[in-house]
C-alpha cells in the first residue's frame, strides 16, 4: 500500500499546532508532503533526529542566558552552564581543536565572528571566489567580509575544475592577506588542508578553514582534518550533522603570532566577537540540539552513514555520467557534485527549476570558467546526506540518476516532467521521512556506545 499520502504521524505529533493555529498548521502540513513526496538533493539540506527536532522546540527557549558558563549576566543559568560546557566538550573532542565556541546562530554569523577575531576593519583576506564554488563569507562583495575587508579571490583551474595551487601561491605573495580561508561550498574533490598551510605560512597569514559541508567526512575519518594545522575552524552543524540550524567556531588557544600575549589569544577574541560584539544572548535550545547532534555524530552508527553518504555519491556521479551528464572533476570524492552544462542550451537555473517540478530538489550553481552569472549559472548541485538519511543506498541512484536524466534531457517538456514527478512521488512512499511520516531516534538511543 503506498504511503505517499499518510500524514497521521505527523498530525498526531503536531496536534498542539493545529488546535491552536489552523491556518499555519493547514501551510505547515503542505510542506510536510511536500518533504514526503520529494527527493531532497541538496547538499546542505538533511533531516533531523527526533531528539535535536524536539531540543530546538523545546522549554530551553525560554532561558535568556547573556554570557558564557559561569560569567551569566542573568541568574538561574546553572543548568545551562551544564549544557553548554558538555556541548563545547564534545566539539573539542570531535574536532580535536583546544577551544570551541557553541554560541553562533548560523555559518555566516560564525564566519563573521572569526574574521572579526583575526582582523581590523579594512585589512585584507582571501578566499575562494563565489564563481568558483566560495561561500559569500568567504570576501565576496556584496557580503560583510567584501565590504568591510579587502578581499582577494583565488580560484580554481578552469580545465581540471581543481584548486590553481600556483596561482594561489603567486596571489598570497604579492596580496600578503592576514587571513586565508580554505573552505568551498561545491568543491566536489578532497581539500588539501596542508597545501593551504604552507603558503598561508609563506606570507604570514592566520588559517581560517570553513568545513561546514564536509564536518561528518572529517570527524569519520573519511577527509583530512584541519586540525591542529588551521588557526580557526568554523562549521555549521545543520548539513551532515543533522543538527539544528547553528555553528560552531574551534580554534587554537593562543595565537601563534603572539604566544606570549594573553590579551591576544585566539579563544578569548572569539568569544569575545561572538558575545558581546555580535551578539547578545544565545539560543540555548540550539546549543542543547548541536550538543545532542555530537553525541550521535561519535558513534559508529554515524560513522556508517558517512560512509554511505560518500558510496551514494560516488554511484550517482557514476550513473549520471553513464547517462550522458558532465560533472565538473569528472565525479565526487566527498558528498556532493556539480552537473555541467555548457553543453547544453539551459541554464543551471533553469535546470534546477524543471528539477524541481520533477519533485527533485537541487540548486542551480556556477562552475569553473562560468560564461554566466551567479544569478543564472550554467550547473546544478546535488548532493546525497539527506537522501541518505532516508536510507537509500547505491541500488537507489540507479532510479534517482534516471529521473535526473530525463529531466535535464528536456527541461522545457513540461510532459515528460510531469511523468517524473509522478514516478519520484511513487518512489518516495518507500521512505519514512522523519519528522513527516515517523521519528528519527537515533541521537539518543541509550544503547549507542559513543567512541569518544
Amino acid at each position: 500500500m503506498s504511503h505517499r499520502d499518510e500524514l497521521g504521524w505527523f498530525d498526531r505529533d503536531n496536534a498542539a499546532v493545529a488546535a491552536a493555529d489552523p491556518e499555519l498548521y493547514a501551510q505547515f502540513r503542505r510542506q510536510a508532503e511536500y518533504e514526503a513526496t520529494t527527493i531532497k538533493l541538496i547538499p546542505s539540506e538533511n533531516y533531523v533526529s527526533d531528539a535535536v527536532r524536539r531540543l530546538t522546540g523545546s522549554i530551553l527557549t525560554n532561558k535568556y542566558s547573556e554570557g558564557y558558563p559561569g560569567a551569566r549576566y542573568y541568574e538561574g543559568n546553572e543548568v545551562i552552564d551544564e549544557i553548554e560546557d558538555l556541548a563545547r566538550a564534545r566539539a573539542r573532542r570531535l574536532f580535536e581543536m583546544e577551544h570551541a565556541n557553541v554560541q553562533p546562530f548560523s555559518g555566516a554569523p560564525a564566519n563573521q565572528a572569526a574574521l572579526r577575531a583575526l582582523l581590523g576593519h579594512g585589512e585584507k583576506v582571501m578566499g575562494l571566489g563565489v564563481p568558483s564554488g566560495g561561500h559569500l563569507t568567504h570576501g565576496w562583495r556584496v557580503n560583510f567580509s567584501g565590504t568591510d575587508y579587502e578581499a582577494v579571490h583565488y580560484g580554481l583551474d578552469s580545465e581540471t575544475g581543481l584548486f590553481d595551487f600556483d596561482g594561489m601561491r603567486r596571489l598570497a605573495r604579492e596580496q600578503r592577506p592576514k587571513v586565508i580561508i580554505v573552505g568551498a561550498t561545491a568543491y566536489p574533490r578532497i581539500i588539501e588542508f596542508s597545501k593551504f598551510k604552507e603558503i598561508a605560512d609563506e606570507v604570514g597569514a592566520y588559517l581560517l578553514a570553513d568545513i561546514a559541508h564536509i564536518n561528518g567526512l572529517i570527524i569519520a575519518g573519511l577527509h583530512p582534518s584541519p586540525a591542529p594545522i588551521a588557526d580557526v575552524v568554523t562549521t555549521t552543524t545543520h548539513k551532515m550533522l543533522r543538527g539544528p540550524r547553528a555553528a560552531i567556531i574551534l580554534s587554537t588557544i593562543k595565537d601563534r603570532f603572539a604566544p606570549d600575549d594573553k590579551k591576544r589569544d585566539l579563544a578569548r577574541r572569539i568569544d569575545r566577537a561572538v558575545f558581546p560584539l555580535l551578539q547578545a544572548g544565545p539560543h540555548m535550545n540550539a546549543v542543547a540540539a548541536v550538543a545532542a547532534a555530537l553525541h550521535y555524530a561519535a558513534t559508529d552508527e554515524y560513522s556508517a552513514y558517512a560512509r554511505n553518504v560518500v558510496a551514494n555519491a560516488k554511484a550517482l556521479a557514476e550513473e549520471l555520467m553513464a547517462r550522458g551528464c558532465r560533472l565538473v572533476t569528472g565525479g565526487t570524492d566527498n558528498h556532493l557534485m556539480v552537473v555541467d552544462l555548457r553543453d547544453r542550451d539551459c541554464s543551471g537555473k533553469q535546470a534546477a527549476q524543471a528539477l524541481a517540478r520533477a519533485g527533485l530538489i537541487a540548486n542551480f550553481n556556477m562552475v569553473p570558467g562560468d560564461p554566466r552569472p551567479p544569478a543564472v549559472a550554467s550547473g546544478v548541485r546535488i548532493g546525497t546526506p539527506a537522501i541518505t538519511t532516508i536510507g537509500m543506498n547505491t541500488s537507489h541512484m540507479r532510479s534517482v540518476a534516471d529521473f535526473i536524466a530525463d529531466v535535464l534531457a528536456a527541461p522545457d517538456d513540461e510532459t515528460r516532467v510531469k511523468k517524473v514527478r509522478e514516478k519520484v512521488r511513487d518512489f518516495m512512499a518507500q521512505f519514512e521521512i522523519p519528522g513527516v511520516r515517523a521519528p528519527l531516534t537515533t541521537a539518543l538511543r541509550p544503547e549507542r556506545q559513543a567512541r569518544a
